[in-house]
């Protein structure tokens, strides 16, 4: 049986050097692969905090109107983020 033969000497220079990613680079970056969640996101918020102020003011109907739109908005960012996540998928098998 041969030997197989040394490896290549260690060059420092060689190796791949990452740059650190902060939280509004991550953010970024995640944003432009799935526009959806966020403004999914957003519009949850709006849809919640429009409600939040109906109760509040004592307008119960449109509060409860509110409340049933907030579950549709995160029905479709939950809807958003996972088909952003089977378009990732799809991408690294091919």
């Amino acid at each position: 049986m041969a030997a197989a033969p040394p490896p290549p000497p260690f060059e420092p220079g060689s190796l791949p050097v990452f740059r650190e990613e902060g939280f509004a680079d991550k953010f970024m970056r995640k944003t432009r692969e799935n526009p959806l969640v966020p403004l999914g996101c957003l519009c949850t918020l709006g849809v919640l905090t429009y409600g939040l102020v109906s109760f509040k003011r004592g307008n119960v109907r449109r509060s409860q109107l509110m409340m049933r739109a907030r579950i549709l908005a995160q029905g479709f960012t939950f809807a958003a983020l996972l088909g952003g996540m089977v378009a990732t998928a799809m991408k690294s098998k091919k």
